[in-house]
């Protein structure tokens, strides 16, 4: 256990950042998983912008990889040029 104050204070906010991350990437995934099942060409292409700016910015803040955040928007673009 913790013995100094700010060891205490970087677990309190090590705890607040871990449950903020896994909000938005569960936020990026259901995003994701919304686009994917969809079937009609003109509705993922609307909703296309929305989930790769929601990816970059996750990206950004250090959620996701760059790699991997590269990854999910070539297989995100492959699936609607596949529609």
């Amino acid at each position: 256990m913790a013995n100094h104050k700010s060891a205490k204070k970087r677990i309190r906010a090590n705890d607040r950042k871990r449950l903020q991350n896994r909000y938005y990437a569960r936020t990026m995934r259901n995003a994701l998983k919304d686009v994917r099942l969809t079937t009609d060409k003109t509705e993922a292409l609307a909703k296309l912008p929305k989930v790769t700016s929601l990816i970059d910015k996750l990206s950004k803040k250090g959620v996701i990889h760059k790699n991997k955040a590269a990854n999910l928007k070539s297989g995100l673009m492959k699936k609607i040029n596949a529609l």
